[in-house]
């Protein structure tokens, strides 16, 4: 299938889910990335621009982040809010010191997501929306989210997408260059990028996912990444269902 008959799909996908689950909006997160900015014009092109609210959430960002962001929903002409979650994540991180069990970068940094995804959840919650994840077939496989973070949302519409078709799919739908050829992270600490933090690069992802050759060290990269993640993917362990005994036996 060619991709523009897939982003068709997507659009369809969008438009039933709304329909059928009765609710009013869906509700995105838009960070200046190019996962979030597909998203969102595909979801505007699905459903139209007063069926989608965006909403920008820094903790700490770079400022371009935020820049970034306004400028995708202002060429797109995108309802959007922008609700600053950083005296939340600075409150929660005190009452950590003050008992002295102080976080460490991952946790920081998950933190930070999870502080994004309940704002998202709140505002659903009070307009009947539903919430739009962003991930991409690569990050999905590697499990490069956070859980109950950016890992969370009501449905993922681009989730088997690999981020060289997410960047081709964005370039269609008229997402600025700047955006598309954007060095791809999350804005979650100085410096940091998505391919630094996985060890391993997106065209090697891509190309390991379509089932090309790659390196040998690139594919055990590939695979550990996958196998660790694995209960991000799988449902919530539980033990076995509780037989109740009838009355009187």
């Amino acid at each position: 299938m060619k991709l523009a008959d897939y982003l068709q799909e997507v659009k369809k996908f969008l438009q039933d889910m709304l329909k059928n689950t009765g609710a009013a909006t869906y509700v995105l997160g838009l960070s200046g990335g190019i996962d979030s900015s597909l998203v969102a014009a595909l979801t505007k092109e699905a459903v139209g621009k007063d069926k989608l609210m965006c909403i920008m959430m820094p903790i700490d960002s770079h400022p371009d982040d935020l820049k970034d962001a306004i400028s995708l929903a202002d060429h797109l002409k995108l309802n959007y809010l922008i609700i600053d979650g950083s005296k939340s994540f600075h409150a929660t991180v005190d009452e950590f010191k003050k008992r002295g069990a102080e976080l460490n970068q991952v946790a920081l940094t998950n933190l930070k997501v999870r502080i994004r995804m309940t704002i998202l959840y709140a505002y659903a919650g009070s307009h009947s929306g539903l919430v739009l994840g962003t991930d991409n077939a690569d990050e999905r496989y590697t499990g490069y989210f956070t859980k109950y973070g950016d890992g969370a949302a009501d449905l993922m519409p681009i989730c088997h997408l690999l981020k060289s078709e997410v960047k081709q799919a964005a370039a269609m739908l008229g997402v600025p260059d700047f955006l598309v050829n954007r060095v791809p992270s999350a804005g979650l600490f100085l410096g940091q990028t998505d391919e630094k933090e996985m060890g391993v690069t997106y065209c090697d992802l891509d190309a390991y996912l379509a089932g090309k050759e790659v390196a040998p060290e690139v594919k055990s990269r590939i695979e550990y990444l996958h196998k660790i993640s694995n209960h991000k993917r799988d449902p919530i362990p539980t033990p076995i269902p509780y037989k109740r005994e009838e009355d009187g036996k």
